[in-house]
């Protein structure tokens, strides 16, 4: 593999001196969308992520203690690990329009762990997938007991996904590991090689087994005993949602991913504009995780339900404090009465 010098790339905003008013205008006005982006991001998403990703953690356990286990919700709740992850990798863009300042090796740390995170959460969520539609359509073959194994397949799920990290931790680049940069968890500063990489095993490979599964599901016909197609969609919501959610937003991110390895290619540095549009698109990726863990908790059946248990509970509770009780206070005793 031969090693890359991308000493010379910088972000748009970061290139001095700007030579026009129209220049400096344009990095203003950039710097202000994104702010004002990660604001609503920080304000809106990440406490909703955080706060249904912690209940979910805490009905998966409980249900666990309870001896009431499924394959799906193991793997939901490994899921939900993985985003929850995801969300704490995103505190990264607190500091824009500015970047955080590392040297080459602790960046590449970072991003070696959140494309553990990311890899992770892709690839979890495939076989579950997979054992949804192994469930509508059940052969006798050892893929159906593998799917029935879902320890097993979560263990085969981080080890790919150790294997992937690694190999983008290589790809970001072996050089200048004590110079200082500027550092997202997408290194601006990785080889080319990264973003392809990425994009073939993180999206593109991904999105290809996703369209399968769901090629099946509506063009194969089920078993006479299989429930409706209609009936195995409502059943399980939650997963059909986030699917949709997970292709639209981590396509929008792999498309700007894509076009920042075109610039490196060109050996340009871009606009500021282009610029803009990749931390949009970070941000994101960055929702999808609040978003989908909103809807398990919300749609997902055994946490619908509990949701649902608890606030009845509060309901009974409210009118029973609503109605005390106020004790009659005794009647005076009259003086000279007999």
């Amino acid at each position: 593999m031969t090693s890359h010098n991308m000493t010379w790339i910088s972000y748009p905003s970061k290139s001095q001196p700007f030579n026009s008013p129209e220049e400096i205008e344009a990095v203003i006005t950039s710097q202000n969308i994104i702010s004002r982006v990660m604001h609503c991001y920080i304000a809106l998403f990440v406490p909703t992520g955080l706060i249904a990703g912690i209940c979910i953690l805490i009905i998966f356990i409980k249900n666990h203690l309870q001896k009431k286990r499924a394959s799906l919700d193991l793997l939901l709740l490994h899921f939900t690990i993985s985003n929850i992850i995801m969300i704490f990798f995103s505190f990264t863009v607190i500091t824009r329009p500015d970047y955080l300042t590392a040297t080459h090796l602790a960046c590449s740390l970072l991003s070696f762990f959140f494309n553990l995170g990311y890899f992770n959460s892709q690839y979890v969520f495939i076989l579950t997938l997979l054992t949804l539609l192994l469930e509508r359509f059940p052969p006798s073959t050892a893929l159906c007991k593998a799917t029935q194994r879902p320890i097993l397949c979560v263990g085969l799920v981080l080890t790919c996904t150790f294997c992937l990290s690694l190999t983008e931790a290589v790809l970001v680049g072996t050089d200048n590991y004590h110079l200082e940069v500027h550092c997202q968890l997408d290194p601006l500063f990785a080889w080319p090689e990264y973003e392809i990489v990425k994009f073939i095993f993180g999206f593109g490979i991904p999105s290809l087994l996703q369209i399968l599964c769901f090629t099946v599901l509506w063009a194969k016909e089920a078993p006479a005993e299989a429930p409706s197609l209609q009936q195995h969609i409502r059943t399980y919501p939650a997963v059909y949602a986030i699917s949709v959610t997970m292709f639209i937003c981590r396509l929008f991110y792999n498309v700007m991913i894509l076009f920042r390895t075109a610039l490196k290619l060109h050996r340009s540095i871009g606009t500021t504009k282009n610029e803009l549009v990749m931390n949009i698109a970070e941000i994101v990726l960055f929702c999808e995780s609040c978003a989908s863990l909103g809807v398990i908790l919300f749609f997902h059946k055994p946490c619908k339900d509990e949701v649902l248990r608890v606030i009845q509970r509060c309901r009974r509770k409210t009118p029973a404090n609503n109605h005390l009780e106020i004790p009659e206070a005794a009647p005076a005793h009259q003086s000279g009465s007999q």
